[in-house]
C-alpha cells in the first residue's frame, strides 16, 4: 500500500496575485504577487515533484509510470493512463482574473491534444462582496460576444455569483 506523497512547493507569481498563500501554507518566501500554489499537477513541464521518502525527486509523471493503477486506481488508470486527470491548486486573487472559456474533452483533444477543463472551487476565505464569474446571464451568440469584447461591455453579459468562506 502506498503512503501519501508530499510534494515540493510550487508557487506561481502572476499579475493578479496576492500575499496570502505563503502565510496560509506557513512558509517564509521573498515573493510577491503569488496567485497560485500548485499542490498536485501532472501538466507537462509543471509536474509536482515528491519532496521526501523513497520516491523523493520523482515527478508525478514518473510516479504514474512507476505505480500506475496503484496510485490512481485501476479505472482511472484505464481511462487516463499517463495523463493525470486533476490539477489541484490554491488561488489568491488580489485582482480580477481574466475571463476564460474552457473547451470540452472533444474540442480540447482536437485543438490542444489534451482533456478539457472542468473546475471545482472550494472557498477557503473571501472578502466581503467577493464573487466568481460563472457563465453568462443569458444566451450569448458569437456576434453578441464579439461586439461585447470590442466595445468593452462583456461584463454586462457575465453571471457573477457572490461567494463566502466554506462554500463550494
Amino acid at each position: 500500500m502506498l503512503r501519501p506523497f508530499k510534494f515540493e512547493l510550487n508557487l506561481k507569481q502572476v499579475l493578479w496575485g496576492g500575499d496570502k498563500i505563503a502565510a496560509f501554507k506557513g512558509v517564509d518566501i521573498p515573493l510577491s504577487q503569488v496567485g497560485e500554489s500548485w499542490e498536485v499537477s501532472g501538466l507537462p513541464g509543471h509536474e509536482s515533484v515528491v519532496a521526501d521518502g523513497d520516491d523523493r525527486g520523482l515527478n508525478l509523471r514518473q510516479l504514474l509510470d512507476k505505480y500506475r493503477g496503484q496510485l490512481v486506481g485501476r479505472r482511472v488508470w484505464a481511462k487516463h493512463g499517463m495523463e493525470f486527470p486533476l490539477l489541484v491548486k490554491l488561488i489568491d486573487a488580489k485582482l480580477d482574473l481574466s475571463v476564460q472559456v474552457h473547451p470540452n474533452d472533444d474540442l480540447a483533444r482536437e485543438r490542444h491534444g489534451c482533456s478539457g477543463k472542468t473546475e471545482m472551487w472550494y472557498v477557503l476565505d473571501a472578502a466581503e462582496g467577493a464573487s466568481l464569474i460563472y457563465g453568462f446571464q443569458h444566451k450569448v451568440t458569437a456576434d453578441i460576444l464579439q461586439k461585447a469584447v470590442e466595445t468593452g461591455t462583456l461584463d454586462r453579459h457575465l453571471q457573477k455569483v457572490e461567494v463566502h468562506k466554506g462554500e463550494v
